[in-house]
């Protein structure tokens, strides 16, 4: 029948945690339960503070927030198993991405730091919890990002076909799996949703561009985009991984706005997006392939019209054509990963990180059933 193992993850959105209970297969996978948990205003205005202004939050601030988010994960499971009508003593693992708040790989100490008290997960539901997933890949000189590649690799890779696996969260990334059964390669973009949900919110007071309505509305002005593509993390050689300490609204500031109408600058950015990912798959592949999108991208209509159009002769769609709701791709890949790390197999691809070696994942968690 398998092992069942529960993913959780919270995104740059930091909207809420995405928590998903899975049965893993030999070489597939059976989502049983799925549960939207979201964080409650009052932390994420705390999240977002800490986060967008790291200048301002004391070392209190954070280690109240590790708990707090803890709690928040631990209750996401707890409502999981619930509704699933599951008991905790069936579930091997629960496998928790956490809230990261930094991502640094480049600079001369690197680190990544994803806070949610994992002992708080595993005292609270009962079952060991693995957290701490990326420091294992930096501590091998990797990127610690992105992660999710290996899982992409074991459920989607097909002899014969290349496939790209493109996840549009607050950044983007893609997983390249060639025909020729080359390795694994696969990298951050750069900006998905997070430059466009940042001006919303600074110019609509809107968590998000609901369907990218408003980037429709708007005309992409080209000499913006050109400056923004000039950035040299497009560039850059892989292995790279971003996140908003790079692409946000002060970044975007220093490109000169005045005189730019508030909706262009969204069509712009939603292009930016577009065009830096499509880009990015041509760089690695040179034909014609299937481009399985998943995350919260793939619900901005405008951003995936705009995919397509950059992507001429790519079939563009969703993960879910290859059987994975793409809503929850990414808290199966954190499943799967506790299932790696549980039996002692490793969770990165050197590949794809950069790592000198494939390593175990994560730090174990055990719990007083």
């Amino acid at each position: 029948m398998g092992d069942i193992y529960i993913g959780l993850i919270s995104g740059t959105s930091m909207d809420g945690i995405d928590a998903a209970l899975v049965r893993f297969g030999d070489a597939s996978l059976d989502i049983l339960q799925t549960h939207e948990h979201e964080y409650s205003a009052a932390l994420r205005e705390r999240l977002s503070a800490a986060i967008l202004d790291s200048s301002i939050a004391t070392l209190a601030d954070v280690a109240s927030l590790h708990r707090d988010v803890g709690e928040s994960f631990r209750d996401a499971a707890k409502v999981l198993l619930k509704n699933a009508n599951v008991d905790a003593a069936v579930v091997k693992a629960i496998g928790s991405h956490g809230q990261t708040v930094r991502h640094e790989p480049n600079i001369e100490r690197p680190f990544s730091l994803q806070i949610g008290d994992p002992e708080i997960i595993a005292e609270g539901t009962g079952i060991r919890t693995i957290a701490d997933f990326r420091t294992a890949d930096i501590a091998q000189g990797g990127q610690g990002a992105p992660l999710a590649p290996a899982f992409h690799e074991w459920l989607f890779r097909q002899a014969g076909t290349s496939r790209v696996i493109l996840n549009i969260g607050g950044i983007s990334n893609v997983t390249v799996l060639a025909a020729d059964g080359a390795a694994t390669t696969g990298f951050d973009t750069g900006p998905g949703n997070t430059l466009m949900d940042a001006w919303c919110r600074r110019i609509q007071n809107e968590a998000f561009d609901r369907n990218g309505a408003w980037s429709a509305s708007g005309s992409v002005n080209e000499d913006l985009l050109q400056r923004l593509l000039a950035d040299s993390y497009f560039a850059a050689a892989a292995p790279k991984s971003t996140g908003f300490e790079y692409f946000n609204l002060e970044w975007l500031d220093r490109h000169d706005l005045h005189g730019i109408d508030a909706a262009d600058i969204q069509a712009t950015l939603s292009e930016l997006s577009a065009v830096s990912i499509a880009d990015a798959i041509r760089s690695c592949l040179q034909h014609e392939c299937e481009v399985l999108v998943c995350g919260g991208g793939v619900h901005n209509i405008e951003l995936m019209r705009r995919l397509a159009a950059a992507l001429p002769g790519f079939n563009v769609q969703s993960t879910a054509s290859a059987g994975l709701d793409p809503d929850w791709v990414e808290a199966a890949a954190f499943a799967w990963l506790a299932m790696r790390t549980t039996l002692g197999l490793p969770g990165n691809l050197p590949s794809v990180t950069g790592a000198k070696r494939a390593t175990v994942l994560g730090a174990t968690y055990n719990a007083t059933r």
